[in-house]
C-alpha cells in the first residue's frame, strides 16, 4: 500500500535551531530517507519552499482571488512529503514516526487512493 507522509514544521521552532542542529537533523533525515529508498520503502520525497514563497488561489462565485502564503492560518505548515510503500497503516505510522521532524512539527500519514479506481468510478476517460 502507498502512503503519503506529510511533514509539517513549526517555522518558529525551526528558527530556534542553530545552523549546526538544523544541518545534523537534515543530514539524519536524508540518511534515513536513503535507507528507506534502498529498502524499496521510499518512492519519492521532496522539500517545499518556505511559506513566504507560496501563493494560495481560490475561486468563489466565479471570482478568483490570490493570496500570498499558505491559505490556512496555522503554526505548522507543510514543509515536504515522502511517498512510501508500507504493509498497512501501522507500518506506515512506524515509518513516519522515525523521521526526525516529529521534534519540530508533525508528521501526518495518509493512505493513497488508487486514482485509476476513482477515474473509473466517476466515468472519466
Amino acid at each position: 500500500m502507498k502512503f503519503i507522509v506529510l511533514i509539517y514544521s513549526d517555522e518558529s521552532l525551526l528558527g530556534e535551531l542553530t545552523p549546526r542542529e538544523f544541518n545534523e537533523t537534515m543530514r539524519g533525515c536524508i540518511e534515513h530517507a536513503d535507507d528507506l529508498r534502498t529498502q524499496g520503502r521510499l518512492l519519492d520525497s521532496q522539500i517545499l519552499g518556505p511559506t513566504t514563497t507560496a501563493k494560495s488561489v481560490r475561486v468563489r462565485n466565479g471570482k478568483q482571488t490570490i493570496h500570498d502564503g499558505p491559505f490556512a492560518e496555522t503554526k505548522e505548515v507543510i514543509a515536504g512529503f515522502n511517498l512510501i510503500e508500507a504493509e498497512d497503516m501501522d507500518d506506515a505510522v512506524r515509518i513516519g514516526a522515525s523521521f526526525p521532524w516529529t521534534r519540530t512539527g508533525c508528521v501526518e500519514i495518509r493512505p493513497m487512493q488508487d486514482f485509476a479506481v476513482i477515474r473509473k468510478q466517476v466515468g472519466a476517460a
